[in-house]
């Protein structure tokens, strides 16, 4: 049966995210716009990898891409990720 992992990996909280905060600068000031953001703040950037994978249940599946998530999709010294799985219909 094929599932949909998404795989969220962010920085932890305890490294810093410059192009977080690049984001965050603009959103504030939106220069040259016509409005601007001045209450957000503590922005983070990340990357959303979606998945399609075969398997028995969505129990198997996750931890499945748990482990791919750990080898290979996120560095667990800098970053931490989710994983949410769905069947296909």
């Amino acid at each position: 049966m094929p599932f949909k992992a998404k795989v969220t990996v962010m920085f932890r909280k305890s490294i810093l995210d410059p192009q977080g905060a690049a984001v965050e600068r603009a959103l504030k000031s939106h220069a040259g716009g016509d409005i601007s953001f001045p209450d957000i703040s503590s922005v983070r950037v990340g990357k959303v990898v979606e998945l399609t994978v075969d398997g028995t249940s969505a129990e198997s599946v996750k931890e499945k891409v748990k482990v791919l998530a750990d080898r290979i999709l996120a560095n667990p010294v800098m970053e931490e990720y989710t994983v949410d799985v769905e069947p296909l219909s």
